[in-house]
């Protein structure tokens, strides 16, 4: 038997409370709230970031293996697009990238690559669009007949306001606008001896000045074209040797220029020499009597005959080769390759007078003989009276 005094029923408490378990109900446990959250949130993170690095190596994928981005052309709009000398391929697509041409420069690339002619690319400007397609972009870029050029000739024998003329006409800016450059010599490349006139100094040639060119640049261009043309001719050495400044052999060149034709060139140069350095001849007395200088003076165009009025009219001018003995101060005009070549490589002869006798074919007499130049110029008068109007 039980002790009543010491109850051992499980069903009650040992201190006779509540009964510490009640059969057919479950102890209910409590829940942790900040503990799912935080889970939930890792799980979220660890998902974006898987998403994040699929979408990125997908991305990574589709670039390495897709095709470069391009535009579907034909383009809008205009763009005025330069290849510089020493663009290479891939300087020309970055350039064409950054002027919004084209889309990418690895389409450009790869549209370079593709076009044979691509290597041949020549320096210049060419008329592109926004937006086209990189094929379509370096076919106009390969073919030279699309550059962009404002074709100016200047030709030999033009004297500086005649050469100013011809640039107001072709161009788009006024006569001012490049006689306010001459007026500032020392930023065309004038030499030293030039002393800031650039009369005889402005090079006779075809020249092709793109759409950003400036009277300072076109002018500075014709300035180097001398330098070149003079270089070639070697005009300082050969100055050096016959005795004269290289300036008073481009006088001599403009000159020639004015006088002579072809092969008959060095010939007139030669006379040019024998009379500055012989003027006590006893025949011409130090006088060139060239009548293209005179004309100079007179500020007329070339003609075949002066008249004694003429000549009187300009006599104290230092230009006036028949009352003022020796060279003129400068050029008279801009003389060409062979004009130059000339008065550095005269020919050899004793000729004092020279006369074109057929201003149709050219023809000229060469004479060291008085009598004989007053033959030839009568041959000039009946060539003039039967063809007055040439003369």
């Amino acid at each position: 038997m039980s002790d009543p005094s010491h109850p051992s029923d499980p069903l009650l408490p040992v201190d006779g409370g509540s009964p510490a378990y009640e059969p057919g109900r479950r102890r209910r446990k409590r829940r942790s709230l900040p503990g799912c959250l935080a889970v939930l949130v890792a799980l979220a993170i660890v998902a974006g970031g898987l998403w994040f690095g699929v979408t990125r190596g997908v991305s990574w994928i589709e670039d390495q293996f897709a095709d470069p981005e391009d535009f579907a052309g034909p383009g809008r709009g205009k763009v005025s697009f330069e290849v510089s000398d020493g663009d290479s391929s891939a300087q020309i697509c970055r350039n064409l990238k950054a002027s919004g041409v084209v889309a990418s420069v690895q389409a450009c690339i790869d549209a370079a690559a593709a076009d044979p002619d691509s290597p041949g690319i020549q320096v210049g400007f060419y008329p592109l669009k926004k937006e086209m397609a990189s094929e379509e972009a370096i076919g106009v870029l390969v073919d030279p007949a699309n550059i962009i050029t404002n074709a100016v000739t200047i030709p030999e024998g033009y004297n500086v306001d005649q050469v100013v003329e011809v640039l107001a006409d072709r161009t788009d800016f006024n006569a001012s606008d490049f006689e306010r450059v001459l007026d500032q010599p020392d930023r065309i490349g004038l030499p030293d001896y030039a002393d800031g006139n650039p009369e005889g100094y402005l090079f006779p040639s075809t020249y092709s000045f793109g759409p950003n060119a400036k009277p300072l640049d076109m002018i500075t261009a014709m300035v180097d074209r001398w330098r070149q043309a003079a270089d070639d001719a070697g005009l300082e050495e050969a100055a050096e040797r016959l005795g004269y400044t290289p300036h008073e052999l481009m006088t001599v060149a403009s000159l020639v220029e004015a006088e002579g034709r072809g092969e008959d060139m060095p010939k007139v140069a030669r006379v040019i020499y024998n009379r500055v350095e012989n003027p006590d001849n006893g025949i011409t007395n130090g006088l060139l009597q060239v009548d293209a200088a005179v004309n100079y003076a007179l500020g007329k165009e070339p003609i075949a005959r002066l008249t004694t009025d003429e000549i009187d009219s300009v006599a104290d001018s230092p230009y006036n080769t028949y009352k003022q003995p020796g060279l003129p101060p400068g050029p008279i005009e801009a003389p060409g390759d062979a004009a130059i070549e000339a008065a550095t490589t005269p020919a050899d002869g004793p000729w004092l007078f020279y006369v074109t006798v057929d201003l149709g074919t050219g023809e000229t007499k060469f004479t060291d003989s008085y009598d004989e130049f007053l033959s030839f110029r009568d041959e000039l008068d009946e060539y003039c009276a039967t063809q007055s109007d040439r003369c």
